[in-house]
């Protein structure tokens, strides 16, 4: 039998070898919502067995303390119902370290008491302040395993090779925010490049790590139906929203910083835009991949200074009632400025210089306190050449839609024309719906479960890479530039709406805002 070209590269096996994990950050947040829960998953479900998880925390804690800690964080995850017995298990993987991120003592440590498993995956859970920090001192403390080089001024200098030792490997994953401009994510790039090799560099992005979102790819080249219809020849736009209806609880002096182009824009929604848009690989390495997403980024049209004024809207949500509560504006919320000029909504349209895809608007919308909390990609097809049925104009209720719904309710929609049953030839749209919950007896891993796995495994197919990071950035850079240039106004929204009214005109005519 011929191979089948887009299995080259996956991994038969889906068990690591054994390897000890070393979270810095340990005692914080990330680690108990997302990191414990999602080891203790992979532990049993049986991906995971020959393993340690080292923490790595100022707290002064042994041993016995982080443990405790850790069946804490079991305790109150709502993901899991721990069994006592396999909690116990787990729980004499878990080690400490008392260190803090600058002191060197620690990192002996490392080396003295775990540096002899053959895999080592350091996680930085840490806030990006202390990137740096952490990455120079295992660079130093040769725990890295990778040969240091100089940093680069303007391209990302590249080694895909891994060690060609069996079983053995080094690693280390980087949470986001990478940089808060393509400038820091140069950054932190160079950083990691002294210490580390390109292969070796997981930065994470989890929103990759969702089933709905890798089924973007299975849906488009695991079938032969859409991709002959996938070009500017059939589609007239695609739409990519990712709504909240919750604010930014609690977190007010981060969102500060960050604002929603930074914090949403420049990662979940632009790799959206990279799965949509991509040119089928040649097969599934992950470079591959990885390759046809930067070549997306780098197609899409910059933004000058006029028509970011043009192409974007920028909004910040007032008081207003949400899901039958009343809530604060912004400006009110603990941490945030009463002044602030960040923005809580962002829209943007953009093109691509592709052949693929030339004159086709892609609509990006992102905002919290919206309507209703919903993730998905439109692609929204083009009316037929010739209406032959009388009395029907063309609008987009009569387009046909293909709807991927990342979150809630994931699955994927089919919208079409059929005829109403009766005398005469009305038509109305009408739904063909799948939903991975109804579909599907296993319950979907948890993002961060998959996540892990592959950089246990090795598999750097769903983390971004040094380029894609930049080129995203780039992109962002200019509309974020534009904006404190030309400051053009903030544009208000009561919370519970679909965001401010001037964000309706920016699909152009002919063509809406899908309803929130």
């Amino acid at each position: 039998m011929a191979e089948n070209p887009l299995m080259r590269g996956l991994s038969v096996t889906r068990e690591p070898a054994e390897f000890a994990l070393v979270i810095f950050g340990a005692s914080g947040d990330l680690t108990s919502r997302k990191l414990i829960p999602a080891l203790y998953g992979l532990f049993r479900g049986g991906h995971i067995r020959a393993f340690k998880v080292v923490g790595f925390a100022r707290r002064a804690w042994k041993d016995e303390d982080f443990r405790r800690q850790v069946a804490e964080m079991l305790e109150s995850s709502s993901g899991h119902s721990p069994s006592p017995a396999l909690v116990q298990e787990f729980l004499r993987k878990v080690f400490y370290i008392s260190s803090t991120f600058e002191d060197a003592g620690g990192y002996r440590q490392i080396a003295e008491r775990f540096g002899g498993e053959p895999g080592k995956l350091y996680y930085l859970a840490t806030p990006p302040g202390e990137y740096e920090t952490i990455i120079g001192r295992l660079g130093a403390a040769g725990l890295a395993e990778g040969p240091a080089r100089p940093s680069r001024a303007g391209a990302v200098a590249f080694d895909e090779q891994p060690s060609p030792t069996a079983g053995r490997f080094c690693r280390i994953v980087v949470e986001k925010p990478f940089g808060n401009s393509q400038a820091t994510a140069r950054r932190l790039n160079d950083c990691l490049a002294g210490a580390f090799r390109e292969h070796q560099v997981y930065r994470i992005d989890h929103y990759l790590g969702k089933e709905t979102v890798q089924n973007v790819m299975v849906l488009r080249f695991g079938n032969g139906v859409f991709e002959p219809f996938w070009n500017s020849r059939y589609i007239d736009h695609v739409q990519i929203t990712m709504a909240e209806t919750l604010g930014v609880e609690g977190r007010g002096a981060y969102y500060e910083k960050a604002g929603a182009l930074r914090d949403i824009v420049q990662n979940h929604l632009l790799q959206l835009v990279c799965l949509v848009a991509m040119e089928p690989p040649n097969d599934l390495h992950p470079d591959s991949i990885r390759n046809e997403k930067l070549k997306v980024l780098k197609s899409i049209q910059p933004l000058s200074p006029e028509r970011v004024g043009t192409e974007t809207v920028r909004g910040q949500y007032a008081g207003g009632i949400v899901e039958g509560g009343e809530t604060t504006a912004y400006r009110q919320e603990p941490g945030v400025s009463p002044s602030s000029d960040t923005e809580t909504f962002a829209a943007i349209r953009l093109y691509l210089d592709s052949w693929r895809w030339a004159g086709v608007p892609f609509l990006l919308r992102t905002g919290k306190r919206l309507a209703r909390r919903t993730t998905e990609i439109a692609v929204q097809f083009k009316h037929p050449p010739h209406l032959l049925f009388p009395g029907l104009r063309p609008g987009p209720a009569l387009a046909n839609a293909l709807v991927l719904r990342i979150q809630p309710d994931e699955g994927i929609m089919l919208n079409f024309n059929a005829k109403v049953p009766g005398f005469s030839l009305d038509m109305r749209p009408v739904n063909m719906d799948f939903s991975y919950g109804s579909s599907f007896a296993d319950d979907p891993a948890e993002a961060y479960e998959r996540l892990l796995l592959d950089a246990f495994l090795g598999d750097a197919t769903l983390y971004t890479r040094a380029d894609e990071v930049e080129a995203a950035w780039a992109f962002v850079d200019s509309i974020r530039e534009s904006w404190q240039e030309a400051r053009p106004p903030m544009r208000f929204y009561p919370a519970g709406s679909s965001g401010p009214e001037e964000s309706r005109a920016l699909p152009g005519e002919g063509r809406r805002w899908r309803k929130l």
